[in-house]
């Protein structure tokens, strides 16, 4: 596992395109109302992160068709925005945003209430936040990412709640995906020890019903396999000399 010490430089890059990501987020939520299409907002996005001078990550990655995820509802992560998708009264949707600027990438999703959401879902979605909250909150040199995972799954698991285990966060910086892989389940104490100058996502996904999941047919999208919601935030993180820095933190959140 070779595992990238960020240099000040590279540091000074990762905040310039995590900034824009987490921007990225905070522009498009004024747009998310009923009657509006994935595809919409994907195209708002796309033109949002090209007109900063960055390029979408997701486009084209491995075939990628679009230029952000959308998953909505039952859909836990790798949605491909469309029109036919159209947003709902009471619907939960992740949108996932990864920008590629100055040749360093910065990642980070939100998942958001689209109009009246019942209390079952707006709770799903409060305890993904706080297993995400307490994940980052375990980021410290010398802790391991076992210690990530650990907390996630405390917390999920006390709410009735699983984790899913299929997909994880990861490092990042020159590349999309890098090393170190970041489960969300885990043992405090195991897993790679966190050094200053690590980047990596934080991103639990967590589910109404069983962990288990399943790819449609379009190769992409991830379901829950019996079609429970599915809730997912994720922050790009910096392992600091004393702690962590929330690289993606957006305007209408606290720094934990």
């Amino acid at each position: 596992m070779m595992i990238s010490i960020k240099s000040k430089r590279e540091i000074e890059l990762m905040r310039a395109t995590s900034k824009l990501a987490s921007s990225t987020l905070e522009y498009i939520e004024q747009f998310i109302k009923p009657g509006v299409s994935t595809e919409e907002l994907n195209d708002l996005c796309h033109e949002y992160i090209i007109k900063n001078g960055a390029y979408p990550s997701p486009l084209n990655y491995h075939g990628f068709p679009k230029s952000v995820c959308t998953s909505l509802n039952e859909v836990i992560c790798h949605g491909i925005p469309n029109k036919k998708d159209v947003l709902k009264d009471g619907d939960i949707l992740n949108i996932d945003v990864t920008t590629y600027l100055n040749k360093f990438h910065g990642d980070t999703n939100k998942t958001f209430l689209v109009g009246n959401v019942s209390e079952e879902a707006k709770k799903l979605v409060d305890i993904t936040y706080q297993c995400t909250i307490e994940g980052i909150k375990q980021v410290r040199p010398g802790g391991h990412i076992g210690d990530i995972g650990a907390a996630i799954m405390e917390i999920a698991h006390d709410h009735g709640y699983s984790v899913v285990e299929d997909y994880c966060g990861h490092g990042i910086g020159r590349e999309f995906h890098e090393d170190p892989q970041v489960v969300h389940v885990g043992k405090r104490g195991k897993g790679a020890e966190m050094k200053p100058g690590m980047t990596f996502t934080i991103e639990p996904m967590i589910n109404m019903g069983v962990k288990d999941c399943k790819t449609l047919k379009d190769g992409w999208t991830v379901i829950t396999r019996d079609k429970k919601l599915s809730a997912q935030f994720e922050h790009t993180i910096l392992v600091t000399d004393s702690g962590f820095e929330v690289l993606t933190l957006r305007s209408d959140e606290v720094h934990p």
